[in-house]
């Protein structure tokens, strides 16, 4: 488990998904309920993976767009 991911689900609200799941990960259950659905993980790197990508998603518009630059020139003979 990325400790960055963990450190960013601990600090969301009490509650939210992300939350739940880093609860569940640190207290070593695979077991998570939220929203009236229980879900039941393989195992701990599953979960951990599962908590990576909602980082991601919930990230994604955090990240630097990526930029391509052209450069033309018209030579006259």
């Amino acid at each position: 488990m990325d400790p960055t991911v963990l450190a960013w689900a601990l600090a969301q609200p009490v509650g939210t998904r992300a939350a739940v799941l880093a609860a569940a990960f640190t207290g070593g259950t695979t077991r998570v309920t939220f929203d009236g659905r229980t879900v039941e993980y393989r195992s701990l790197d599953e979960l951990g993976r599962a908590l990576s990508v909602l980082h991601a998603a919930e990230n994604s518009a955090a990240r630097r767009p990526n930029v391509t630059f052209a450069s033309f020139s018209r030579e006259g003979s």
